[in-house]
């Protein structure tokens, strides 16, 4: 994989877990690592559901190979937002991990 094509600085997230000092749970997102990657939008969709317009984007983000990147988690990149569908890690030459992701909007 060339270094040069990974030019967006981007926050691995998951959901919080625990309880606050109250024992309530916890709501939000904790950053998990942060990464140089390479963002492709693959495709779109619009529609009308419940008399309003929905838009789903779809992405493919690859980063170097890493391991425990699961679905629970969100991929932050700049301003945009993307939910994990699947991972795709390159099993054989261990050189990338392919995230398909569908924007959060």
């Amino acid at each position: 994989m060339d270094p040069g094509k990974l030019k967006w600085l981007c926050i691995l997230q998951q959901p919080a877990t625990g309880q606050d000092a109250i024992g309530q749970p916890l709501t939000g997102w904790v950053e998990v690592a942060r990464f140089w990657a390479d963002i492709r939008q693959t495709g779109g969709l619009e529609a009308i559901k419940a008399g309003a317009v929905t838009a789903k984007v779809q992405a493919s983000i690859r980063l170097r190979y890493r391991t425990g990147i699961t679905t629970g988690m969100r991929v932050l990149c700049g301003d945009v937002a993307y939910n994990i569908l699947a991972v795709l890690p390159d099993l054989v030459g261990k050189d990338h991990t392919d995230l398909v992701c569908e924007v959060i909007t």
